[in-house]
């Protein structure tokens, strides 16, 4: 017989024993969904985790600060020996001409000090007030650390800044402030009060091209005098991240700033009793942070090393990728242990109704034999019956998939999270492998049994 032929007859088989084919069917369809299902949601979490993770600890990133490193040969620092050449270059110091040598190395995009210099209050010309982090940073770099200016753009002009979205949210005047922070402090389990805050800390103001003052206090003083900076120019505002909610948005209050403002602040918030400002700088062309964007996530450990030579350390957030990863490759491993589960039962049951088929079809067989056909042919048969069964069964598990994974988002979504389930293509052939694979796996014990059937023996016997 040809394979055409042996496939004819496994076809009709299959055909004209409904209620076997469909609980053979059924079996290994629900073992196929649960493959490719369990796969998908494995995936879409680690996809949508890996999307929130990106845009809070950005991975094509390093962080570069002063000290550590990598020592050249000798016990001298690299970039110098240990006891004489370019001080700025062997003290592990993150300075000007450490800075202007990162920015040519190969794959950095873009270097530029994002130095933290304290949390100081924001006051309006309309006397609002909001608590702000002071980043000092080159705001012409901004864009190029995938930062969107909502209105305006950078301005070198000292006495310039940028606020970022959360920095607009949540200003209200000192009297309702102090008012609101007393009841809460009266009332620490009275929801209506924290419902009021939450919603008066989500309520944007207008400021771009207003002027704003910083205000400082002097706690180490009885008096606790109070020191406003010369009024500042609001010259762009940011756009809210990807992902992020105004909720979210307001307990990150940012103001950028130009070390140029910087310094020039630095000097006007400096107490008379005291040698130091409010704002906390390093010294003058040096700095205690450095962010540095590479072209590719694939470079980044390349250019760590060059940066650590220069006796720096330089940290990069890979590590939490690698994290999500083995615990995903985790979830993804149990769940194809689920789904192999669920096709092993189902494969019994086919083992079951193939070998009773071969027992009903014992004349069946005779006659083949006596026409001539093998004990190869007669196996092939039985074998091509249980692929179909395996195929057909596989074909349905992709549609309950499909079926189940829309259930999923419409579940999800009626809760009202962002993540969004999807199937990918490479899964499809990992489930319809498994369904045909456990088709014929279940389909040899009854081929064998069948092609052994004696033929006048059966044909007696029917």
């Amino acid at each position: 017989m040809k394979i055409r032929d042996i496939s004819r007859m496994a076809w009709d088989q299959v055909k004209r024993r409904k209620v076997v084919t469909g609980l053979c069917m059924t079996g290994i369809s629900i073992g196929c969904a649960a493959i490719i299902v369990a796969l998908s949601v494995g995936q879409s979490a680690q996809v949508y985790v890996t999307d929130q993770v990106n845009a809070n600890f950005k991975m094509d990133e390093i962080m570069v600060s002063p000290g550590g490193g990598i020592p050249s040969n000798g016990g001298q620092s690299a970039g110098g020996g240990s006891g004489g050449g370019d001080d700025n270059l062997n003290q592990g110091m993150l300075t000007d001409q450490k800075l202007e040598i990162i920015r040519g190395l190969n794959h950095v995009k873009a270097a530029s000090p994002f130095q933290e210099a304290g949390y100081l209050q924001m006051v309006t010309v309309d006397n609002k007030i909001s608590d702000v982090k002071i980043v000092v940073t080159d705001l012409q770099k901004l864009t190029a650390y995938d930062h969107k200016f909502k209105q305006g753009g950078a301005n070198d002009q000292v006495g310039t800044i940028v606020l970022n979205h959360g920095a607009t949210l949540g200003l209200i005047d000192l009297e309702t402030r102090e008012k609101l922070f007393e009841q809460m402090s009266s009332g620490p389990y009275n929801p209506e009060l924290y419902q009021q805050y939450e919603k008066l800390s989500t309520v944007p103001s207008e400021l771009y091209r207003k002027q704003v003052q910083i205000q400082a206090q002097d706690y180490s003083s009885t008096s606790q005098t109070i020191k406003l900076s010369s009024p500042l120019q609001i010259g762009g505002i940011l756009a809210l991240p990807k992902g992020m909610d105004e909720q979210r948005a307001s307990y990150d209050k940012i103001m950028y700033m130009s070390p140029e403002t910087a310094q020039q602040l630095s000097k006007e918030l400096t107490f008379d009793n005291s040698t130091s400002s409010s704002l906390s700088l390093p010294p003058e062309g040096s700095y205690n942070s450095v962010t540095v964007k590479v072209d590719d996530v694939a470079n980044i450990k390349s250019v760590e090393q060059m940066i650590q030579k220069l006796t720096l350390n330089a940290q990069d957030n890979l590590y939490q990728q690698e994290m999500l990863k083995e615990q995903f490759d985790m979830i993804k491993m149990a769940a194809l242990g689920i789904g192999v589960f669920i096709l092993i039962i189902a494969s019994i049951s086919i083992i079951v109704a193939m070998t009773m088929s071969t027992h009903q079809r014992r004349r069946q067989i005779g006659i083949m034999k006596v026409l001539g056909a093998n004990m190869g042919q007669i196996r092939n048969m039985f074998i091509t019956e249980a692929a179909l069964l395996g195929l057909l069964g596989g074909l349905l598990g992709v549609a309950f998939s499909y079926l189940i994974v829309m259930g999923l988002n419409k579940l999800v979504g009626s809760a009202g999270e962002g993540m969004n389930f999807f199937i990918p293509t490479m899964n499809l052939p990992v489930g319809m492998s498994f369904a045909i694979m456990t088709g014929v796996l279940s389909g040899i014990y009854p081929a064998i049994s069948a092609s052994r059937t004696d033929a006048l023996t059966a044909i007696k016997r029917d």
